[in-house]
């Protein structure tokens, strides 16, 4: 791998471990609102009660952690750069009663594992992170055994997600905010229409398909998702420390406005989309 690899695999490690201590204050809140993704996956990966399972960029766990409850005489590893993340995921697996299910600190593009070793891979929202979407891909079908399902999900395009978008765009109004290098690692990186399937078609696999999910993220408050925002959100974070206090103070109260606009039942629900790829090895 080369150094600028290296650096944005240390720098995302860093980050993720920073931020750690928040995803794991709201982990119940993400694990609901991010199960339908999950599921869809887990559908279509064909899981049966002796399956051996790898889920790649797990963080507290999920999909795997389902994944472990569905293949009793089976095993699941979830992998992900954080260590911290990954202990967040033990736990869970402990509390859930689950004897199935390791877990693995590694970089997703050099999995540390023989080939044809899965009946199934996993990866939710972690494609979009990855130093090179195509070298993960590769991967993933070499540790899959032949006819195995390498099931994936990633962001479909900003107006589909208002959970992000109501933040980051009011940010982006009022700080300057430098746009990514194309192909660069970021949250709507693999949204673009075929970018995954020919990801998928270049590692070898057949019988691709793709399916659009939608769901709501639920708060109970404008303010509640505006405290979500700045303890799991990197770019968040970062976008409001360009900002003096009275301008960070505008942008908290218009962000506020604006969630404010998707009440519904007296609750914030704002668009979650993305699309899941499957693919057989």
């Amino acid at each position: 791998m080369s150094t600028n690899l290296d650096q944005i695999r240390d720098q995302q490690r860093a980050t993720w471990d920073r931020f750690s201590a928040g995803w794991k204050k709201w982990d119940s809140l993400v694990l609901g609102w991010l199960a339908p993704f999950g599921e869809v996956m887990i559908r279509h990966a064909s899981l049966h009660e002796d399956s051996h399972v790898l889920d790649v960029a797990a963080g507290t766990g999920e999909p795997g952690l389902t994944a472990a409850s569905l293949v009793p005489r089976g095993r699941v590893i979830v992998t992900d750069l954080s260590e911290i993340m990954l202990e967040v995921a033990a736990q869970n697996a402990v509390r859930r009663g689950l004897l199935n299910f390791d877990t693995r600190p590694c970089d997703a593009c050099a999995l540390p594992f023989v080939d044809a070793s899965f009946d199934a891979v996993l990866c939710r929202f972690g494609f979009m992170f990855f130093p090179e979407v195509d070298s993960a891909a590769r991967e993933f079908a070499r540790v899959a055994k032949p006819n195995a399902r390498i099931c994936a999900a990633v962001w479909s395009a900003p107006a589909k997600n208002s959970w992000a978008t109501t933040i980051m765009g009011t940010i982006a109004r009022h700080v300057e905010m430098p746009p990514p290098q194309p192909g660069s690692p970021g949250l709507f990186r693999c949204a673009p229409e075929g970018l995954m399937r020919s990801a998928f078609a270049a590692a070898g696999l057949r019988n691709i398909t793709e399916e659009e999910v939608s769901t709501a993220m639920v708060h109970e408050t404008p303010e509640q998702y505006w405290e979500f925002m700045n303890d799991i959100a990197a770019p968040v974070v970062a976008g409001l420390a360009k900002a003096d206090a009275d301008t960070a103070a505008q942008i908290r109260a218009e962000v506020l406005e604006l969630a404010s606009q998707f009440m519904r039942d007296g609750k914030v629900h704002l668009l979650s989309t993305a699309t899941v790829i499957v693919g057989t090895r």
